[in-house]
């Protein structure tokens, strides 16, 4: 679903990304991990579009998207749930969900199955973003990202400042969409249990370069724990 070739990316002179190759295949959890620093962040941007790639390609669904805008990359479907969810916090969960319909016409029901993986966010329909707990606000999150109906979620490590037991349901959550066949999902995660939970096959960043890949199921034997604490 998604094929990135020899990506590039520079701020200043400080060479961010370097030559960074992999795919995303659909039906499957790429995880990638990383300590902070790393790029991971910036290598998600330059996929949505939000900066500029250097050189190198970004090929989505067989269609070169390298030079393509956000919104037409959104279009396209791409779902993006960005680290620190973004919520809109004055907007209602509904008028937040509703924002996740903005490329369907107008009309377009919010699906089901939000509420079917997220319970909550049907209880809470008329209060406002801003007045969700942390782990709420990660659900709507997803939940806008989903309404759409994208080929490829990426999550920017969605269980940040969530309560366990919600990254349980969000743990879930996860596993049933890739499940479905419908879409590929790039999980961009630090906890590693949570990640390693997930993981169909793994991609591990230093300094800007993918160092170690395999699959999810090789991550303790291949030693991603240590590296990461390294």
């Amino acid at each position: 679903m998604l094929k990135v070739e020899n990506l590039n990316q520079y701020y200043g002179g400080s060479h961010i990304l370097r030559g960074l190759s992999f795919e995303v295949p659909v039906g499957k959890v790429t995880t990638l991990l990383g300590r902070n620093g790393v790029g991971k962040t910036t290598l998600l941007k330059t996929l949505m579009g939000l900066v500029p790639s250097a050189t190198g390609s970004i090929h989505f669904d067989g269609h070169d998207i390298t030079r393509a805008p956000s919104y037409k990359r959104v279009s396209a479907g791409i779902g993006f749930v960005p680290q620190g969810r973004e919520i809109f916090p004055r907007l209602t969960v509904e008028e937040n969900l509703l924002m996740g319909l903005a490329t369907k016409p107008r009309g377009t029901a919010i699906p089901a199955r939000i509420f079917d993986m997220f319970p909550v966010l049907r209880q809470m329909m008329g209060r406002r973003g801003g007045d969700l707990s942390g782990g709420q606000q990660q659900q709507l999150a997803i939940g806008r990202a989903l309404a759409f109906g994208p080929k490829l979620l990426i999550l920017d490590e969605p269980t940040e400042g969530i309560q366990p037991s919600i990254i349980k349901d969000i743990e879930r959550a996860i596993r049933s969409l890739a499940e479905t066949g419908e879409m590929a999902i790039l999980l961009v995660e630090q906890y590693y249990d949570f990640a390693r939970a997930l993981a169909d096959q793994y991609l591990l960043m230093e300094r800007g370069e993918i160092v170690m890949r395999g699959s999810g199921a090789d991550m303790d034997a291949d030693g991603v724990r240590q590296a990461l604490a390294v």
